[in-house]
């Protein structure tokens, strides 16, 4: 089996990052999830990529296109799915 193309970094107690998940679990959309409380190079990833901002949660499509704290809508058009 293939690893996820996407990757959702964020924290266990983020609420936006919980409905994230939740979201592509309900789809049945294989990611990987990497908690940046415990994987610093991750958080610098994080840091990084939001100019200093630790803005979670950041996720990284096939695509290598970014989006940062997406509402679900967003997230729905970007996999195509309908809500």
């Amino acid at each position: 089996m293939s690893e996820p193309k996407i990757v959702v970094y964020g924290t266990n107690w983020c609420g936006d990052c919980l409905r994230t998940r939740y979201f592509l679990d309900r789809h049945h959309i294989p990611y990987t999830f990497i908690n940046i409380d415990k994987d610093k190079q991750a958080e610098q990833f994080v840091f990084q990529t939001n100019h200093g901002m630790r803005s979670v949660p950041t996720i990284v499509f096939e695509d290598e296109s970014i989006l940062v704290e997406p509402s679900t809508t967003i997230l729905a058009m970007k996999l195509d799915i309908s809500t």
